[in-house]
């Protein structure tokens, strides 16, 4: 398929401008384009780690494009490669192949089909609609109430995680939920507000957990690892749009070994 027709059926499903613009930098983050794409990387970052298990199965330059969820690279090309130089050796390991690389990140988040509402259909919740005061935020209802202990359980298992930390300060039965993958904690006032019975996200600090409690709420905080689930749905959106493309997806997420 045309690159560039490729990434403008992308654009118009994740546009560059609903992306975070205080602390995102998504679209073309290395390498040239390719006139004409058919085999396409997946990845939620892309590092030495992910380099090396592709070399081990694949003629690497037969790639044509790299498509991460995390920008890789997370400001100013030269100021990046001047402060980080484990970025910069990968960048010179991957300037002899030449394969572009491109992220859909925030934008990915927010997108209609993008990342939270992949998570809300992996709850099986019903009723989907974006938070008013969070539009990255999908907020859905359960088939049936359940404990909140119960749903913790739920939920771990079905985003596909081994652990998660529940603050349950709020009510005993869960019907309301509201989600954002990865870092979003700081939203759970929003989702409170806004009439839900939990809130899911990640990488709460101690200071959050404490207003949590204060709040007298639900918070459910999952891996960020959660986001894995990228991977899928990018490859269905992808398909969709051509279904003659080859994906190939590396998982490289490990998660902590819990002690």
């Amino acid at each position: 398929m045309n690159t560039k027709s490729l990434l403008r059926k992308l654009s118009k499903k994740f546009p560059k401008n609903i992306a975070k613009k205080y602390h995102d930098f998504p679209g073309l983050q290395y390498g040239k384009l390719k006139e004409e794409t058919k085999t396409i990387l997946l990845c939620l970052d892309f590092d030495d780690v992910v380099l090396d298990e592709v070399l081990k199965t694949t003629d690497f330059s037969k790639i044509d494009l790299i498509i991460t969820h995390h920008p890789f690279i997370y400001g100013t090309f030269k100021k990046v490669l001047k402060n980080d130089p484990v970025k910069a050796a990968l960048v010179e390991r991957l300037d002899k192949y030449n394969v572009p690389i491109y992220s859909y990140h925030t934008n990915f988040d927010e997108g209609e089909g993008g990342m939270n509402d992949a998570l809300v259909e992996a709850l099986n919740l019903k009723n989907i609609h974006k938070l008013e005061a969070i539009p990255m935020a999908r907020g859905g209802e359960l088939e049936e109430e359940m404990d909140v202990l119960e749903f913790a359980k739920y939920a771990k298992e079905k985003l596909n995680v081994e652990y998660g930390q529940l603050l349950n300060f709020g009510k005993k039965t869960i019907k309301k939920v509201a989600i954002i993958g990865g870092g979003g904690w700081y939203h759970f006032i929003d989702a409170k507000n806004e009439g839900y019975d939990i809130y899911i996200s990640g990488d709460i600090p101690h200071h959050g957990r404490r207003d949590v409690v204060l709040n007298k709420y639900n918070y459910l905080d999952l891996p960020h690892e959660i986001e894995r689930i990228y991977m899928k749905q990018m490859k269905k959106v992808l398909l969709n749009i051509d279904k003659d493309l080859e994906i190939l997806i590396v998982d490289h997420e490990k998660l902590p070994i819990i002690i």
